[in-house]
């Protein structure tokens, strides 16, 4: 290994001797391999000065040489390894449960919870690399917007197209928890999540949430509850004759029912009650998540053979070139 470079086939370098007996043959042969000719006396010769012809002679023998060195170091197959890269060794897929119910556009989140969601969202994505990540929604009803991928771009884009109004108003966070559950059950990983964020109280829906989370529970899915709006009272919008027209409605949070549901599944509890909590919060749930199977490792490799396989191959080359041209000799 050379600094944090190292080498597959490590006994390619054997014929790195085949390099150096050649190398031998012709220093010893050098003289017989040029051109001789013969004369009488070398006196007329003795003020003749040196051609660059003469001082590149050995030039495509040269080239030979160090192209093979190059070629036998790309078929050793040299591999570059990520100083500090980030590998997860067990893997996660995740589930991001998003209300979309009327009240989220309630706007004590700037422009409103439901924007305000959809960015820290998005920012989440941002932050990982190989995790699994499904998208579900829910109001009075729930249904998947994106399923499982790693395909962040795809993912990002059904993000931002989500609406208020795409399903019928309510909130079903039974629903919700059982739509997660069914995108994850089946997941391969070691580590499976569901972020679940709700800003109301469960009043839609045929499956009771607490039953819910005992099935993610069994399926080993940890449910981290986000219960999102401000203390007291929130400015909603309402649109009337005369244009949009705000009102102060209730913040009303089931708080007990999202701290059951985390406390049933091993996940936890948090209630953001501003953009700044609600991104922090979501930095946490980050935070602790890469920190169950996140290892810092080398093993992610970068191959690095091609780049020294071209040199050989372009120094053999060129050395055919000049020894055609340039250098070509006298038959």
């Amino acid at each position: 290994m050379l600094g944090d470079v190292t080498f597959a086939y490590p006994w390619a370098f054997i014929l790195l001797v085949f390099v150096a007996v050649l190398a031998y043959w012709y220093w010893k042969n050098k003289n017989t391999i040029t051109a001789n000719f013969n004369f009488s006396s070398l006196q007329f010769f003795g003020k003749v000065p040196i051609t660059l012809k003469e001082k590149l002679i050995h030039l495509p023998a040269i080239l030979t040489l160090i192209g093979l060195v190059f070629l036998i170091i790309a078929a050793a197959r040299p591999q570059s390894f990520s100083s500090g890269e980030n590998i997860y060794t067990e893997g996660i897929d995740i589930a991001m449960v998003l209300d979309i119910s009327g009240s989220m556009l309630a706007e004590d989140f700037k422009p409103n919870r439901l924007e305000a969601a959809k960015k820290v969202t998005e920012e989440f994505i941002n932050g990982r690399t190989v995790d699994q990540i499904g998208l579900v929604i829910f109001s009075g009803d729930s249904f998947t917007q994106c399923p499982l991928t790693i395909d962040y771009s795809v993912l990002k884009n059904l993000l931002r197209e989500i609406k208020m109004g795409m399903i019928e108003d309510g909130t079903a966070i039974g629903n919700a928890i059982a739509n997660g559950v069914n995108r994850l059950k089946d997941s391969k990983a070691k580590s499976k999540v569901m972020i679940l964020l709700t800003d109301g109280v469960n009043n839609a829906g045929q499956i009771d949430p607490i039953t819910a989370a005992q099935i993610a529970a069994k399926f080993g899915i940890r449910i981290y509850s986000i219960g999102i709006g401000t203390m007291g009272e929130a400015p909603y919008p309402f649109q009337t004759p005369f244009g949009i027209r705000y009102q102060m409605v209730p913040v009303e949070i089931d708080e007990n029912l999202l701290k059951q549901i985390s406390a049933i599944t091993g996940g936890k509890y948090f209630r953001a009650t501003n953009n700044k909590k609600l991104a922090q919060i979501y930095n946490e749930i980050d935070k602790m998540e890469k920190t169950r199977v996140e290892v810092t490792s080398y093993r992610h490799a970068k191959e690095l053979y091609f780049w020294w396989a071209f040199l050989g191959m372009s120094l053999i080359l060129s050395q055919v070139i000049i020894s055609k041209t340039y250098l070509k000799r006298i038959p």
